[in-house]
């Protein structure tokens, strides 16, 4: 699933002349305030107005406030936009030998964009741009998976709650329930048509009734490319495992993921997922993101 956000952010630049008398502290000032420019860089007034907005939204409904509750049991919007871009490895591994897929990857968390590195192969990649997907090996045997649809797959797993914000997202609370002995408050997420690639996906988040962190995620796939004539993959069950708190913003170092039974139960195992090296990266260039050089673009 990935979401559209629909934002303008307005960036002053301090243009600074210099003559043949200028110091030389005052030449090196010039060069860093010139290499500050190209820096990817997101104002203050963006994050609050980000923020303001999501807690009036999501003010309004219990859904709303059970997410908002998560959010700020998780570090907080403020802190998940101010952070900046989010880079960590995601190991998924099927357990019945399916395609891996492992990657170190880098994200613009307030816009949506990707870069994925092969963890086999550095000089492999493929990426996100908002508008383009693109991939960049020597072998095309490097990524035996839809890079298109994986480019911002695990941030929808490892962003939760944080990426519920955004436009087209609507929450549904339904009945709490009894997990790891646990009541979990339960919100279910669905998305207005048009919403990213695959708008009929959904997913069921359990949060601890009294810490308020996500404990579970239930989920489909419904991506057209995998389900051409309509429908979806039968319902999933995730364990969230694990914290690793990272410039305030708490994330799980694992998940484990099952079959959903007929009583709503995580079933058989199949498939284990490791997260790893994460951190938040304030010193990417502005054209990070951006499709590098004699790359294939994708579906154009």
């Amino acid at each position: 699933m990935r979401f559209n956000y629909k934002f303008s952010i307005l960036l002053l630049f301090a243009f600074v002349s210099s003559c043949k008398e200028t110091t030389k502290p005052a030449q090196k000032a010039v060069l860093n305030e010139v290499a500050e420019t190209d820096i990817i860089r997101i104002p203050k007034s963006w994050v609050d107005g980000r923020v303001n907005m999501a807690k009036e939204k999501l003010g309004t409904s219990e859904a709303g406030k059970v997410v908002w509750n998560a959010m700020e049991a998780h570090g907080g919007l403020a802190q998940w936009y101010t952070n900046g871009p989010l880079s960590f490895r995601f190991n998924y591994q099927p357990r019945d030998g399916k395609t891996a897929r492992d990657s170190y990857q880098t994200l613009d968390t307030w816009s949506n964009r990707a870069v994925h590195t092969s963890t086999a192969d550095s000089t492999a990649h493929f990426g996100w741009t908002g508008e383009q997907a693109w991939v960049k090996a020597k072998d095309s045997t490097a990524f035996e998976y839809d890079t298109k649809f994986w480019a911002l797959t695990p941030l929808y797993f490892l962003g939760q709650p944080f990426v519920l914000n955004g436009e087209g997202v609507n929450l549904e609370l339904l009945p709490e329930v009894t997990y790891k002995e646990q009541k979990q408050d339960v919100v279910k997420v669905t998305f207005d048509a048009g919403t990213g690639d695959a708008p009929d996906d959904y997913y069921i988040l359990y949060f601890g009734k009294e810490s308020h962190k996500l404990a579970a995620i239930r989920y489909i796939v419904s991506y057209p490319e995998y389900f051409k004539e309509g429908g979806h993959s039968p319902e999933k069950f995730m364990e969230v495992i694990g914290e690793n708190t990272v410039n305030g913003i708490l994330f799980p170092t694992s998940y484990k993921t099952h079959w959903l039974t007929k009583d709503e139960k995580p079933g058989e195992y199949i498939t284990q997922i490791d997260v790893s090296n994460v951190t938040f990266e304030n010193d990417l260039p502005k054209d990070f993101f951006d499709v590098p050089k004699v790359a294939k673009i994708l579906n154009e």
